[in-house]
């Protein structure tokens, strides 16, 4: 596994190998404008067919933005969708929480193979559940485990296990207003056992969850101040927060699934929760942002830690955070996403297979997602919101058309992912 600096990134000044966002023709970086053209009627027969409200998918190379649309609708027959609208992003948080804490990695705040009992006492004494037996784990939780989902923690919505029954009791881990803290969710957490002993098992988790409590401990401030103050206005995210401003309610989408053969709306925008400051922050799935702030960010990682002269990470830690991170008892993984056959880094799946083993992503439960390919210089989305999650399938459509508007690969091997 790579190593991980541990010490603070100097700001500097801008590096002109890094590139900035702007806007162009999609020849400049080496795309054929004639292919991109095919995404748009590609993402209107989604809608057309009854598949999901509304779309927008974005194309960057090399930082410049050649394809960037909106298809479709926020208030489905109502209110047209526009590309800079807002989105509930769920488990697309998960990367801001993993730079948050390999910031402080770097600061020499934390480190990865630091036991989590260190940081949140609360987990000290945490329990494995064997055959309907309590013991105690093999090792400790570390930090790095957290950032891998190989902590023993779950979420309970996607097993069916006794642990699993127990965290649905305990705790509804997409529920915003739980009248919780987030100290206090993480509480509920730690009386809970885990599933295995940590580091024998990936299960994803609410790993990110408490990953959220540790930056808040080891920082000194609320994971909403670290997010707005550390990484958003640095970067000049302006749209991202854990609930949406009130002046850009109008901007919210509401969230559709099928029914009867039709869609309906099971999140409508007006009354959504995520207009509504949460009870917790939620670093594993509570932030709405918008396709171009969500830009600034995918693009500083695809730049290794750096936008416009500003750098939150060392480039080997960038490298690190998106290389596979697992041993190899847990591969391989199959969760879907560009290549069948992926691993996990530390806060992203990664490619292992194949010309696209680089390319690294994730995705929301409604159906948003980014991916970025550091060969090809790529950052690309496919982001709507229809429950439940892999319900629309955008993404391999998007994948297909950009890998074809390659002119020429640098990689210099024509297969698609």
């Amino acid at each position: 596994m790579a190593a991980v600096a541990c010490t603070a990134p100097d700001a500097g000044a801008p590096d002109a190998r890094r590139p900035a966002i702007t806007m162009g023709a999609p020849e400049e970086v080496g795309l054929s404008a004639e292919v991109l053209a095919e995404i748009g009627p590609a993402m209107e027969a989604v809608i057309e067919e009854g598949q999901t409200g509304g779309i927008v998918t974005l194309v960057a190379r090399d930082g410049v933005v050649v394809h960037w649309e909106a298809h479709g609708w926020r208030v489905l027959g109502e209110d047209p969708l526009e590309r800079d609208d807002v989105f509930r992003i769920y488990s697309m948080t998960k990367p801001v929480t993993s730079v948050a804490a390999m910031m402080l990695v770097e600061e020499g705040r934390l480190a990865l193979d630091q036991p989590l009992g260190d940081i949140l006492p609360v987990f000290a004494d945490v329990q494995v559940y064997d055959a309907g037996e309590l013991r105690p784990p093999t090792r400790s939780i570390t930090i790095r485990d957290l950032l891998r989902h190989t902590s023993g923690l779950t979420y309970g919505m996607f097993g069916n296990t006794p642990v699993d029954r127990m965290y649905l009791d305990a705790l509804q881990p997409l529920e915003m207003d739980a009248g919780r803290t987030l100290a206090e969710t993480v509480d509920v957490v730690a009386e809970l056992p885990l599933l295995a002993d940590p580091g024998t098992l990936w299960n994803y988790s609410m790993s990110t969850d408490v990953l959220g409590r540790v930056v808040e401990v080891a920082s000194g401030m609320s994971l909403d101040d670290f997010f707005r103050t550390r990484i958003f206005e640095p970067l000049g995210i302006q749209n991202t927060a854990f609930h949406v401003a009130d002046e850009d309610h109008h901007r919210l989408l509401d969230v559709y699934t099928r029914q009867g053969g039709r869609l309906i709306a099971v999140d409508a925008a007006e009354d959504s929760p995520f207009t509504e400051p949460p009870s917790w922050y939620s670093g594993g799935g509570g932030l709405t942002s918008t396709p171009s702030d969500y830009l600034k960010f995918a693009q500083m990682l695809a730049n290794e830690g750096e936008l416009d002269g500003v750098r939150l990470l060392r480039s080997e830690t960038v490298r690190a955070m998106t290389t596979n991170q697992l041993d190899g008892a847990l591969l391989p993984m199959r969760l879907g996403g560009p290549i069948p056959s992926h691993g996990w880094g530390m806060g992203f799946a990664v490619g292992m297979e194949g010309p696209f083993e680089d390319i690294y992503w994730w995705a929301g439960i409604a159906n948003t997602r980014f991916w970025i390919d550091p060969v090809e210089g790529i950052v690309a989305f496919a982001w709507t919101q229809y429950l439940p999650s892999g319900g629309v399938d955008l993404d391999s459509v998007l994948r297909g058309i950009v890998y074809g508007s390659l002119m020429e690969s640098r990689r210099g091997d024509p297969a698609l992912p």
